[in-house]
């Protein structure tokens, strides 16, 4: 019985993430790219600037930095490390290229996101923002499509609490420290109407569900407090350590870029027909673009929403570095540590197996210390996606039912209680089912984005002209 629902799920999640969905937010991408004439390439130092610039006086909950950082922290998680090593494995070198490709059309998308997130927000006498695809897409688009925003909320909540907020990610920490420090399995205990499992996972288990907890019960200024310190010292570090394994292998780039390209298009030449048509390497690597940076999906603007800013522009500029940083940056980094190794080559490895290979062979250090580093990387990069899933789904739910603080708690608790139990999840349904829910969020969110472009290109017209007056 559990494996003919497996197969279920595995067949809509396949139709779900299939490539009309791929088309839908990639063909957004470009659209707005054309309408706003590379705005993202344009104004992307500006973007830069403003990222660490707070404005004066802006309305909102906190700066547009830790909003971004917020946003950033449910983005970078474990598919910048396991994702890019599974699109490489799949569609071959040629799957960076056509990440990259997403990423720059994901910009614009993102821009679009968080200009209508702040437009179309809602602040309270507390001056306690609420804002997102629920807000553009009712006030944007009309009160008679607020059925369209409903369900937008409350396939939020679902990705929430039972799938990329919680379960996968969990069980990506669990499975990291314990590889790390019981790769053996050693040490077992029994727990009760759960089964064995080693020392190392139930004591993460304790351990995280606490410190989530703690960050939790604090609301939006301790996640985005916490996310303004962690993100970027953990973003940082991973950068660096990509960088140094890219100098110390500088000789081999010219060749890497060549195989990437050359892969992009023509798979077959540069795997020997190991993978598919260039058709395969393009869907490999736009479809985990777009599930790593999220552009489309209308997650982002839900943080963009609570930003200090009188200026949607503005916030959207900010917003679009998120993309910027996210795939262009990291996941580009993490794509080259793979190829210039040739850990993409190497048969029987899979996942964060490829990345933990491709820099014990590019760093002058020993396997374990490559791993513990990576092992680190990853715990940080999962608990920051936990905290900002925790938020985005919040803030869904708060549009379902009101400011209702009683059912907000009782929701962030079951938060909690998913985060005690993921690294015990092992049915592969929770996986398949948080894939379709975070697939199906991008549906009404694209919709929208299409929708309200018009809106956009205006907002975007208007306020550089007023900006390029006051220079």
């Amino acid at each position: 019985m559990l494996e003919e629902v497996n197969k279920i799920l595995t067949i809509i999640d396949d139709y779900v993430w299939g490539t009309p969905l791929i088309i839908l937010i990639l063909f957004g991408g470009i659209m707005l790219t054309v309408r706003l004439k590379g705005l993202q390439i344009r104004k992307l130092p500006l973007a830069l600037k403003w990222m660490f610039k707070n404005e004066e006086d802006g309305e909102g909950e906190i700066s547009s930095f830790r909003a971004l950082c917020t946003a950033l922290s449910a983005t970078i998680g474990t598919g910048n490390i396991v994702g890019v090593a599974t699109a490489i494995g799949a569609g071959g070198p040629g799957a960076l290229f056509w990440m990259e490709v997403a990423g720059l059309f994901g910009m614009a998308t993102k821009y679009a996101e968080g200009l209508l997130a702040v437009k179309y927000r809602v602040l309270d006498e507390n001056n306690h923002a609420l804002g997102g695809p629920f807000y553009y897409i009712e006030k944007g688009m009309g009160e008679k499509f607020k059925w369209l925003a409903k369900i937008f909320a409350f396939f939020g909540v679902c990705v929430g609490l039972f799938g990329i907020g919680t379960f996968s990610q969990v069980n990506g920490i669990a499975s990291a420290t314990a590889d790390f420090f019981d790769p053996n399995s050693e040490n077992i205990i029994h727990i009760p109407f759960l089964g064995d499992y080693t020392v190392t996972i139930v004591v993460t288990s304790i351990i995280l569900a606490v410190v989530v907890a703690l960050v939790l019960i604090g609301g939006i200024e301790r996640i985005s407090s916490v996310s303004g310190i962690v993100v970027p010292f953990m973003a940082v570090i991973y950068f660096v350590i990509c960088l140094i394994l890219i100098i110390l292998n500088i000789k081999e780039i010219p060749e890497a870029i060549t195989v990437i390209v050359k892969g992009a298009f023509n798979p077959k030449a540069v795997t020997g027909g190991a993978v598919g048509t260039m058709i395969v390497a393009m869907q490999k690597g736009v479809a985990r673009g777009i599930f790593s940076n999220e552009a489309g999906l209308g997650s982002a603007p839900i943080a963009a929403a609570a930003a200090q800013t009188k200026e949607p522009v503005r916030q959207g500029l900010v917003s679009m570095t998120g993309t910027f940083i996210d795939t262009i940056v990291i996941c580009t980094m993490t794509g080259l540590s793979i190829v210039l190794t040739g850990a993409w080559k190497v048969e029987g490895l899979e996942g964060v197996q490829v990345t933990t290979y491709a820099f014990q062979q590019g760093l002058p250090l020993s396997n374990t210390v490559v791993a513990g580093l990576l092992m680190v990387c990853l715990v940080f990069f999962a608990f920051t996606t936990i905290l900002g899933w925790d938020y985005y789904s919040e803030r869904c739910l708060e549009y379902l039912v009101g400011n209702n603080s009683k059912k907000i708690m009782i929701f962030r608790w079951l938060y909690i209680l998913a985060v005690f139990i993921g690294p015990y999840m092992t049915v592969s349904a929770v996986w398949t089912v948080a894939d379709i829910f975070n697939g199906l969020m991008a549906i009404p969110n694209m919709i929208a984005i299409y929708f309200l472009s018009s809106v956009v290109v205006k907002e975007t017209k208007d306020f550089f002209e007023r900006h390029n007056a006051k220079k």
